[in-house]
């Protein structure tokens, strides 16, 4: 519990019980590396691959600890949410894993590679209009039909913590040789949050920063104005970075994050190249922004020791933006 106007601050110990809750449930993803990569962006890089976790996806983590942590009585009608793709197959798999049904409200325009995801993982998937709106107000009427609970995807505490797995790992991975900064995808927020607040607890003169398209740069110009801007009309490839901030995040990442770079779709895409030709992975806009924001501004990692979170793999290889 928190203070009235206090900002909730999970405790390494809660985050550590998170981590041991989904052990059984989640890969403990590799650290990648490549001399070329190093030498194509001025430092030595550790590729942090969340694009090889169960789902494709980091939310594997923080959708298992939200599932996991229900009670009975709250996990007996089922889980639901809204979702344009990764959160929405981990949260399917997680209800899977503990054999409870699992309802995923997916914009039509989602990737079609994200909804096969879904159905594979066997959710019941609702289809709706591509706006914040549509996708709340078809949660609310499945959630007063099915009465299952709600998990929303990155405003939340169990799932910030379980996305906070990331930066244990990290820690544990690089004990003889930690980083000297980790860059880390941001949309709504929960794994840069999880991440950041992980890493002030055991690692706390590494410099986190968040990275994110300038089609949707509300972390951005939230972070810098020290105000929630909620994110309106965005445009970018990064189709999993599309969500505001919440407001359980925003504060953990004003608190712990050092700056927000920005990238453009371009840069997105020569990163997704990048990754492609010279580590030989297959990672989605959305994960390539961490590579992407370390070449766009080298500057403030030269020579440096940095790792970048390639927080998702889910893209449609029949679309690949090149």
């Amino acid at each position: 519990m928190t203070a009235r106007g206090e900002i909730w601050i999970p405790t390494a110990d809660e985050l550590r019980s998170a981590a041991d809750r989904i052990a059984g449930h989640i890969h403990e993803t590799p650290l990648l590396t490549s001399q070329t990569v190093d030498t194509e962006l001025g430092c030595r890089v550790s590729l942090k691959s969340e694009h090889l976790q169960k789902a494709g996806a980091f939310k594997a983590r923080g959708a298992h600890n939200a599932v996991f942590s229900l009670s009975d009585d709250d996990a007996s009608n089922g889980v639901l949410t809204h979702s344009s793709g990764n959160h929405g197959a981990a949260l399917a798999l997680a209800a899977r894993s503990r054999g409870i049904p699992a309802h995923i409200v997916m914009p039509a325009n989602a990737p079609q590679v994200k909804k096969a995801a879904v159905f594979g993982y066997g959710a019941e998937v609702t289809e709706c209009q591509p706006t914040l709106e549509a996708r709340e107000t078809t949660v609310d009427s499945l959630q007063r039909s099915t009465r299952g609970y709600v998990v929303h995807a990155y405003d939340d505490r169990d799932v910030i913590c379980g996305q906070s797995s990331v930066g244990l790992e990290i820690v544990d991975q690089l004990v003889h040789d930690p980083p000297d900064a980790v860059v880390v995808p941001v949309g709504g927020g929960g794994l840069l949050a999880g991440v950041a607040t992980a890493l002030s607890h055991l690692l706390p003169n590494c410099v986190v920063y968040g990275a994110e398209p300038t089609g949707a740069d509300d972390a951005k110009r939230s972070f810098d104005r020290g105000l929630l801007i909620p994110q309106t009309a965005p445009d970018t490839i990064a189709d999993g970075l599309l969500t505001s901030l919440g407001t359980l995040t925003f504060p953990l990442i004003q608190r712990s994050v050092e700056d927000i770079l920005l990238v453009d779709d371009r840069q997105i895409v020569e990163a997704m190249q990048l990754l492609y030709t010279r580590t030989k992975q297959v990672v989605e806009p959305s994960g390539a922004v961490s590579v992407a924001a370390i070449s766009a501004h080298r500057h403030l990692f030269e020579q440096a020791h940095v790792v970048a979170v390639l927080s998702g793999g889910n893209v449609d290889l029949a679309e690949l933006p090149w």
